[in-house]
């Protein structure tokens, strides 16, 4: 501090705290493919092959243009796969697996991530929720919405309770049910 003439100290200005680099969201690669399996390995575990959203992608393949990586000062940190899916004839996505490095977590890399893919997979109108099983104090503030439980059909065990949707009405979220089945073509 420095004193004034009337000897009362002014205060010098603080540096700007430093600023945590945010997280950016890219298109995923091919040269990304080894890296998202060690991720899965690392978020998921052994067990990660007995997951919903794994089983998903054993009958349908997801879409590349909607696989993002989000990476923290050039540095990947976060993936996202969407798969298209319908439910009763009803087009939508499966969004999932998110997965992001245990070290980059709470950076905003995979909520970034959620609301990109959701976006854009609504914005293409030939779909009309995204779906996905999750942690609903995570997803509900991203706009996904519970679904009425044991409505929805996964491939395998699937807690009831966690399977979420994104609508562009959002009560339409209690209507969906059926079996996950293939995207219906136009």
């Amino acid at each position: 501090m420095t004193a004034t003439s009337d000897s009362h100290p002014t205060p010098i200005p603080s540096p700007p705290p430093f600023a945590a680099a945010q997280p950016v969201a890219r298109a995923e690669t091919r040269e990304d493919a080894d890296w998202i399996a060690h991720l899965h390995e690392l978020a998921f575990g052994p067990g990660r092959f007995a997951r919903a959203a794994f089983r998903v992608r054993e009958r349908f393949d997801i879409d590349p243009d909607l696989s993002m990586v989000a990476e923290i000062d050039g540095k990947p940190v976060s993936s996202v796969w969407m798969t298209p899916i319908s439910l009763k004839g009803e087009n939508g996505y499966l969004l999932g697996p998110l997965a992001t490095d245990p070290a980059y977590r709470s950076k905003g890399a995979g909520k970034l991530l959620v609301r990109l893919v959701t976006e854009r997979a609504l914005a293409r109108n030939n779909g009309d929720f995204v779906l996905l099983v999750g942690d609903p104090p995570y997803y509900m503030p991203l706009g996904f919405d519970p679904t009425t439980p044991g409505a929805i059909i996964f491939p395998g065990p699937v807690d009831p309770t966690r399977i979420l949707a994104h609508c562009r009405d959002r009560d339409h979220a209690l209507k969906l049910s059926g079996t996950l089945a293939p995207f219906r073509s136009a």
